[in-house]
């Protein structure tokens, strides 16, 4: 049937309609394509860049040299070390294990160290760096390198860790560095990014973690190339990051290491101050331990010998330790008897070897007393019958006023790790922590550095600064910061009447050069370099009636854990002071046999800025001396180093 013409109008007229609505719905498309393609390519070029390279390039951070640590003169204490290691990336390798499988046929890896990357991999983020093995040589990190390709996501990196040289000489001081742990991660609010570094090394203990914000430095960066599998291709670019601050400590690096000799065998601590400015010139504590084991990974063996030994060397004796300072003390009640006006240096109190308060006795020291006592003698001769008296007379709240004003019973602000407050008791101190009203007896014990009085050694070094020089030095550590000197922090006068401070100043030269001195022993005969102290002897264990009737125990007769701490206090020389000396030997018997002794050498260590000459000793003890200084382990004095500085 043949279609009419106008049918065939019509239908011609439909097919242009829909041909234009489709191609215009085609235009409408490929508009909205170019669009689109323009916007992607041009508006959101940076972008997409931005992905594509991200794709193929790493920012990777760059650990900074960690700041060098000196003494005084200028010899490096801490210092940094090349060290080659091995690192994966989990989402690099693919498969972590058959990658170390791999790798373990080319380099030798300890098994616990490689179990516990293996741990650490699947901890942490799939793209952070994980430490397989560390201070590698040379030669594996070249088996490495050539065996890349079959190694994916492995790669060895030369880096920088911490070394000591002087090995246990300053372990309690400076302390250590080890890797970052998920513990330190955990204490830090908004960690630094550095610390994701695999093993990155932050301080633990010491002026290395006191002071980590200076030594740590800031990271730098570098951009890598890497491949379809995360293979690196090529470093891009780099920014070095800014090294940590030097610092540089007080101390003096050959007379620590005379005070760590001199207390060999013993479980013992000595503190060295400069009493005209408070600066720490030596802070020995014995027994001590090689820091660099930490830093490259202490054995299970070594540490457990560490926490097993019953002298405690991980123990710092010198801030952290607190002993009953016993007649070390008596200076500061003597001070406070003389201040309020209680007793003036011309009176006497007559010792029959004890006093009676309220049916209890206490006793001297010397069984037959003193006899008649003024306060020089009573320094001189450590007459504990005198000072109850003073005790009953001033009472404990001036007796504490006047330990706070000499120093103790504070806490210090040094870079040292668990500085103590030590203990001066009072009235309302026994109330609030022991429940109990303060009884006569308690000032009694107190007057002469025993009941609840405690004190570091470093508190008493500070003590016996302030009463050589009669000002409120305080102790100083850090000298300076990148070659910027940090202020003394006190040269302020004590507020003591000088005749009552030179009364007692006498009473300690009378204890050291005195006919009937305590500690006579320890005299030095050299002129201008004469010593004053004050022997000091706390017992640790209660002597009952019955052992008095029967006649105490000698120390050496005793336990070790059992016998009495040994203390000494001194400065010299006794009319210029320059060095403030305090020893404490645990469990070491009398203050006059056992620390005295040690405390002269260190003193005559620190003036004659080495070993000290026979000719400063009794021409009766110059055999002895020479003796004990030839069985001595003592470090030839180091030259200074060469450091950097940002000043």
């Amino acid at each position: 049937m043949r279609r009419s013409p106008v049918d065939t109008e019509k239908s011609a007229r439909v097919v242009t309609r829909r041909g234009l609505l489709l191609g215009g719905a085609q235009l409408a498309m490929a508009g909205v394509l170019v669009g689109r393609m323009r916007f992607m390519q041009v508006d959101q070029a940076d972008e997409y860049r931005t992905l594509a390279d991200e794709n193929r390039i790493n920012l990777r951070l760059l650990p900074p040299a960690r700041g060098l640590i000196f003494d005084r003169k200028g010899v490096l204490l801490a210092g940094n070390e090349q060290n080659y290691s091995i690192v994966m990336v989990r989402e690099e390798a693919g498969d972590p294990e058959a990658v170390i499988e791999r790798l373990e046929k080319l380099v030798w890896l300890d098994p616990e160290n490689t179990a516990n990357a293996l741990e650490e991999m699947h901890r942490r983020s799939p793209f952070v760096p994980v430490t397989i093995a560390e201070r590698v040589s040379w030669q594996d990190v070249s088996e490495v390198a050539i065996n890349a390709p079959a190694l994916p996501g492995v790669t060895p990196q030369m880096g920088l860790s911490r070394i000591y040289p002087l090995g246990s000489d300053f372990a309690h001081v400076i302390g250590y560095v080890g890797p970052v742990s998920d513990y330190d991660l955990s204490r830090i609010e908004d960690p630094d990014p550095l610390l994701q570094i695999p093993r990155f090394q932050i301080g633990k203990t010491g002026v290395e973690t006191k002071l980590e914000s200076h030594l740590r430095g800031e990271a730098g960066t570098k951009r890598i190339e890497v491949n379809a599998v995360g293979r690196v291709m090529r470093e891009l670019d780099r920014e070095e990051g800014v090294p940590g601050s030097n610092i540089q400590l007080t101390v003096n690096h050959a007379l620590q290491n005379f005070a760590e000799a001199r207390l060999a065998g013993e479980s013992a601590a000595a503190v060295v101050l400069d009493p005209r400015n408070g600066d720490i010139l030596a802070i020995a504590s014995a027994p001590s331990f090689d820091p660099n084991k930490f830093v490259r990974g202490i054995s299970v063996s070594d540490y457990n010998a560490l926490l097993e030994d019953p002298y405690r060397p991980l123990a710092n004796k010198t801030a952290q330790g607190t002993y009953p300072p016993g007649s070390t003390f008596k200076m500061v009640t003597a001070l406070a008897a003389l201040e309020s006006g209680e007793i003036d240096t011309e009176e006497t109190i007559t010792c029959r070897g004890s006093i009676e308060i309220y049916n209890r006795r206490f006793h001297c020291w010397s069984r037959g007393g003193h006899g008649r006592v003024d306060l020089v003698k009573s320094l001189r001769e450590s007459c504990d019958v005198y000072f109850y008296e003073l005790a009953q007379r001033v009472g404990i709240e001036r007796i504490s006023e006047m330990a706070r004003k000499l120093g103790l019973g504070m806490r210090y602000d040094v870079p040292l790790s668990g500085v103590a407050e030590g203990l001066i008791p009072t009235k309302d101190w026994k109330r609030e922590v022991r429940g109990a009203d303060w009884v006569v007896g308690d000032s009694l014990n107190a007057a002469i550095g025993q009941g609840f009085v405690l004190a570091s050694p470093l508190q008493l070094a500070v003590m016996t600064s302030r009463i050589a020089s009669g000002n409120a030095v305080l102790p100083r550590l850090v000298r300076s910061i990148d070659g910027v000197e940090q202020p003394v922090l006190s040269t302020e006068g004590l507020d003591i009447d000088p005749r009552n401070l030179a009364a007692v100043q006498q009473g300690m030269y009378e204890v050291v050069n005195g006919a009937r001195g305590t500690g006579g022993g320890s005299r030095i005969v050299a002129d201008g370099v004469r010593m004053a102290g004050k022997t000091g002897t706390s017992q640790v264990r209660n002597i009952t009636a019955a052992e008095r009737a029967a006649g105490v125990f000698r120390n050496e007769d005793l336990p070790w854990e059992r016998r009495d701490h040994a203390l000494f206090v001194s400065y010299a020389p006794h009319d210029a002071p320059e060095v403030a000396v305090s020893v404490v030997v645990e469990h070491g018997g009398g203050g006059s046999t056992a620390a005295a002794p040690i405390a002269r050498d260190i003193v005559l260590a620190a003036l004659y800025d080495g070993v000290p000459p026979l000719d400063a000793y009794p021409s009766s003890q110059r055999g002895t001396i020479r003796s004990r200084f030839d069985a001595m382990e003592l470090r030839e004095p180091q030259a200074p180093s060469e450091g950097r500085s940002r000043a």
